[in-house]
């Protein structure tokens, strides 16, 4: 879906495919058959932008065979598909039973990652439709936060180097730009947008910045307005943001609310769960980055953000997590359906990021992607149980979506 900001400029909108993940070539072709042309045709619309996820052996089979690539653009064009973005974050197996700590490997200290990433923007270049010029790409922050030490930072430094050094010859033979954005999530080096600025600086490549998540950016309980604005006054690219909610509890004390959580621990994703609260300067923040928690210090106190590598581990017995002020869980949910009583969603939070990334003169970024992949791992009796439901919420959270963007001005393009 493509939106006319005041400023002239496009703004594209698309939804993530991970939520229908294929780790074959020929699993991407289903996915566009069965789920994605699909939700175009119960949008009424003549096109419709998709965020692909391609899988290694995906990337691989149309890296390797040019006529490969060359059908998938058709299969696209003859659907009513578009893509100016790629999910590059999960490298393989996202539809397995468990994927948890797996999505972060190899991380940007292996050479993989960059192998990986710079392909990515070679099937993209030659993805984008006739009439557009730029892509991107949003990828791991750098790493999971364990085991990485500053040999490991170098590595992942001297890759980031390089990968502009190719996007910037890859614009030179193809003249389409293919721009990174580092997607800051909890628990890892890259927690939070704050986290971002520092190592995206030392970089200091147009092409690479960052992929604002919004259920990430809630998670950490991230003001929206003053993290886009640090970022933006750093000089740092906002390459995409992905439209997300986070699981919001306001009283995590109370039973009622604990059970209600429960239902949403599962066995597939990583759910971390956070919660802010205050410290005196003296007191010890200056371990809460390896104790699973951030800090922002001002003059008198220090605000911490604790947390948990999972919902599970919030909610056991004796657990670790304080409770006495509300928690948010990095589970992505529907867009247009928050969870029942005694919980919501942090769509508040995706509302005012919004605002900020394209409700001023001009957007800071322009290409925009719903990334709700959790439809699955909903408790059962939320989750779709058919493919035509399935069809129904996604179509649904694009409008939602659209009305947001109309609201604020932009104007929706055939």
């Amino acid at each position: 879906m493509r939106f006319r900001h005041p400023d002239g400029s496009t703004v594209h909108l698309a939804y993530c495919t991970n939520v229908h993940p294929a780790e074959t070539l020929d699993g991407v072709l289903a996915q566009l058959r069965d789920h994605c042309e699909p939700v175009r045709r119960r949008l009424g619309r003549d096109r419709l932008g998709i965020g692909l996820w391609l899988a290694r052996d995906a990337a691989h089979a149309l890296g390797t065979d040019p006529s490969a690539l060359r059908g998938l653009r058709t299969e696209l064009d003859r659907r009513g598909l578009e893509v100016v973005t790629l999910n590059g974050f999960p490298y393989e197996g996202f539809g397995a039973g468990e994927v948890k700590y797996r999505v972060y490997k190899p991380d940007w200290a292996d050479p993989e990652r960059l192998d990986h990433t710079t392909s990515l923007a070679r099937l993209l270049a030659g993805l984008l439709p006739d009439d557009v010029i730029e892509g991107t790409i949003s990828t791991l922050p750098l790493a999971w936060r364990t085991a990485y030490d500053e040999t490991r930072a170098d590595k992942a430094r001297t890759a980031l180097v390089t990968l502009g050094e190719r996007l910037d010859a890859l614009q030179d033979l193809t003249g389409r730009s293919i721009r990174i954005g580092l997607e800051p999530e909890p628990g890892c080096i890259v927690e939070t947008t704050h986290d971002a600025i520092a190592p995206l600086t030392a970089i200091a490549h147009d092409r690479i910045g960052i992929c604002v998540d919004t259920c990430h950016l809630a998670t950490s309980f991230e003001d929206p307005h003053t993290a886009l604005d640090a970022v933006a006054a750093a000089g740092v690219p906002i390459v995409k943001s992905q439209l997300s909610a986070a699981l919001h509890a306001e009283q995590p004390h109370l039973p009622e609310v604990r059970e209600a959580l429960a239902a949403f621990a599962e066995p597939r994703f990583l759910h971390q769960t956070r919660t802010s609260g205050t410290a005196d300067a003296s007191g010890t923040t200056d371990a809460s980055r390896t104790a699973d928690a951030s800090e922002t210090a001002d003059t008198t106190r220090t605000a911490v953000l604790h947390g948990t590598d999972d919902l599970d581990e919030a909610l056991a017995d004796g657990g670790s997590l304080p409770d006495t002020a509300p928690w948010r869980a990095h589970f992505h949910v529907p867009l247009h359906a928050a969870p029942a009583a005694p919980l919501t969603s942090t769509l508040p939070v995706l509302k005012a990021a919004l605002t900020r990334l394209v409700g001023g003169p001009h957007p800071l970024t322009r290409h925009l992607e719903v990334e709700t992949y959790t439809w699955q791992a909903l408790p059962p009796e939320l989750r779709p149980r058919a493919r035509a439901q399935l069809t129904d919420g996604i179509a649904a959270e694009l409008t939602l979506a659209r009305d947001l963007l109309t609201d604020l001005g932009l104007k929706e393009l055939p």
